[in-house]
């Protein structure tokens, strides 16, 4: 009577044993991975089973135990946990790298002990394109390393191990350009494992050295605008300014980050001194510098007088040449018509006889210089020096 009390409290845990082994492969609650059998206990059953372990009487207590002994022997008797194929990369799953930098792109496999079939590793760039095929790029297929594609492409690349059959199937490019842009998937297989791993690679451009110059004028009071631009780089481009001596920038100062842009409304010379700017993107920065001045400006009512006086002076130098080459126009006009004068006024030759003339002119000339030297005595001693005039044809 007692067995048989015993017996029919044992048919459920039994039966429950049955209903385990039932649910392989369904997907329930929580699920336990054995090699080659998924079994399933739903939260219901492990309720129930919590429930009849609590049981009041003698026979379930006993029922219970013997049930949960046998749940163990069938689990001893499935074997030991195991796993399938997995790529543990925990690396970052975009680089951003600059043109001309090394790249490694991270792929480590972990094979499960039943995967006995051989090694196959393949990188390929995903198309961006979902109707067309990935461009693989390297493999290792039966302990050999194979390139595909486009040699410009795969020149540079290669497994970052030497022997990649020892759970390092990472990619090696020994310098990086725009061509090499784009997502990657690493995909390594081992039957029956197979597992794959993704990774995007973005390639910028490091920015160029800035060019610094400055807008305006740089005298005290004015506004004065400092600029800074970078041909080349990726953006998005940051430009930043800093003072190297002088102490930090005023916050009255504005500056552009996207422009580059520093700008002064009101010049003084505190705001004098070295000026630095720096560009910086995701991959890489540069700086230029520039001394930025304070010119005080001049005395006005100085330059005004000074302006004045020059202006005055200019217009009396001008007179002055006017008036000398007024005076000498009239000078040489003067003496031009003296000389026409003097021309006018004198007469012309007497006419005379050829023979008689001369000597009887001489005579004359001769009597009148007799008569003079008579009236006048010798001790005078005054001298007379008698010329002869061509005009008038005598000596006079």
């Amino acid at each position: 009577m007692v067995w048989g009390c015993m017996s029919a409290a044992c048919i459920g845990e039994l039966r429950f044993i049955e209903t385990i082994a039932a649910l392989s492969g369904k997907q329930h609650d929580q699920r336990l991975h054995f090699s080659g059998l998924n079994l399933v206990a739903s939260s219901q059953a492990v309720a129930s089973m919590s429930r009849n372990l609590k049981g009041p009487t003698t026979g379930q207590s006993w029922c219970s135990w013997l049930s949960l002994a046998l749940l163990v022997v069938v689990t001893l008797s499935l074997g030991p946990v195991t796993l399938a194929m997995r790529v543990t990369s925990s690396g970052p799953q975009t680089l951003q790298l600059a043109q001309g930098e090394q790249a490694r792109v991270d792929c480590i496999y972990t094979p499960d002990p039943e995967d006995i079939g051989e090694l196959d590793i393949e990188w390929s760039l995903v198309s961006p394109d979902t109707t067309k095929k990935d461009q693989l790029i390297i493999s290792y297929s039966g302990r050999s390393k194979y390139l595909h594609g486009d040699p410009a492409l795969t020149e540079g690349v290669d497994f970052a191990a030497s022997d990649p059959s020892h759970g390092d199937a990472s990619l090696s490019i020994s310098s990086v350009d725009a061509a090499h842009a784009g997502t990657y998937q690493c995909k390594v297989k081992k039957s029956p494992g197979v597992d794959m791993h993704k990774v995007s690679l973005v390639v910028l451009e490091r920015p160029s050295a800035p060019k610094c110059w400055v807008e305006g004028d740089e005298a005290v009071g004015q506004p004065v605008s400092l600029h800074c631009k970078s041909d080349q780089g990726s953006g998005p481009l940051q430009y930043e300014w800093r003072r190297e001596s002088g102490g930090p920038i005023p916050p009255s100062i504005t500056q552009n980050s996207v422009l580059g842009e520093l700008l002064i409304n009101n010049h003084s010379v505190d705001l004098a001194g070295i000026y630095a700017c720096e560009v910086v993107n995701a991959v890489g920065k540069e700086r230029c510098r520039l001394n930025l001045q304070a010119i005080k400006p001049p005395n006005r009512a100085g330059v005004i007088a000074g302006t004045v006086c020059g202006c005055l002076l200019l217009i009396i130098i001008i007179l002055i040449i006017i008036w000398l080459l007024i005076f000498r126009w009239e000078r040489k006009s003067y003496e031009k018509e003296l000389s026409n004068e003097i021309r006018e006024d004198a007469p012309a030759p007497e006419s005379r006889p050829a023979s008689r003339g001369p000597s009887l002119q001489s005579k004359v000339a001769y009597s009148q210089l007799s008569q003079t030297h008579k009236h006048h005595p010798s001790s005078t001693r005054t001298s007379y020096t008698a010329k002869y005039d061509s005009r008038y044809g005598y000596v006079v």
